[in-house]
């Protein structure tokens, strides 16, 4: 089976499993991108360890996890916010632990285990209130969430197919060879077209705010994609993982996902 319906197959799967989920329940949503979460943190963790870089990847892989959780019971409202505080604790167990590794640079350890949480953690706990921004009480809005995702996908996919077609010039050859201005424009005018599809049926949000939703997703997508190859390139690998056949691993799949999440978040909480 060729490399590209491998990657079809995979991607039709993934887009699949997340719409029901999203569909289906809050707690399948939740419990669907906790597991991610999870593979997302041991996958950089151990992307580390191939260039000798010893990050605290139990640890780190369980404060990642509890991070979504905590969030995630707080957009549920099934606890109270005082329950983010032991995220603190979690982060300071970091700096005790290390002390009884005796692993060389324990302090680049401990640097490498934080921004696990911050570059892979943050952003899929941020997602959790994407269905409820302004934490009403019983309101879940999955088109809010599917709507975020079918951007992130359309411009995605655009840009790979336009690019694979018609793509010439570089986009920044140092870091990604292979991208290039044709596919990312592609990407980007695709995204807008259906930015303005979901503004005529998702109408909990404005046609302006998703306009604005993909606008952030172009250019952030793009460069979560950027910063995930300069990651690859650091360590001198292909693909961040193998679980995920014709994509590589989570990081590669979520790569633009990871870098417009957070800036998706600020503007619904400022339009809340």
């Amino acid at each position: 089976m060729s490399n590209l319906a491998k990657r079809t197959i995979t991607g039709v799967f993934i887009v699949i499993l997340i719409i029901f989920s999203v569909v289906l329940s809050k707690y399948i949503f939740t419990g669907l991108f906790l597991l991610i979460t999870i593979l997302g943190l041991w996958e950089f963790y151990s992307l580390l360890e191939k260039v000798d870089i010893h990050p605290n990847k139990t640890l780190g892989t369980i404060a990642g996890a509890f991070l979504f959780i905590s969030n995630a019971f707080i957009a549920l409202h099934i606890a109270p916010v005082e329950l983010l505080l032991i995220n603190f604790l979690l982060v300071f167990l970091v700096f005790l632990l290390e002390l009884y590794r005796n692993i060389p640079h324990p302090f680049t350890n401990v640097a490498f285990t934080f921004f696990g949480l911050l570059y892979v953690a943050v952003p899929f706990a941020l997602l959790n209130y994407f269905p409820n921004p302004a934490l009403e009480p019983d309101v879940y809005n999955p088109t809010i969430v599917l709507g975020f995702l079918f951007l992130i996908w359309v411009n995605e996919s655009g840009a790979y197919i336009v690019g694979t077609a018609i793509g010439k010039n570089r986009l920044f050859e140092r870091i990604s060879p292979k991208k290039t201005w044709e596919g990312t424009s592609g990407g980007g005018v695709l995204c807008l077209i259906t930015a303005w599809i979901l503004g005529m049926y998702f109408k909990e949000l404005s046609v302006l705010s998703w306009f604005i939703i993909a606008g952030i997703v172009v250019v952030l997508s793009t460069y979560g994609d950027l910063f995930e190859s300069m990651l690859k390139r650091s360590i001198n690998t292909k693909d961040s993982g193998t679980i995920l056949p014709g994509h590589g691993g989570i990081l590669d799949r979520f790569d633009g996902f990871i870098m417009a999440t957070p800036f998706v978040f600020v503007y619904l909480l400022l339009i809340s």
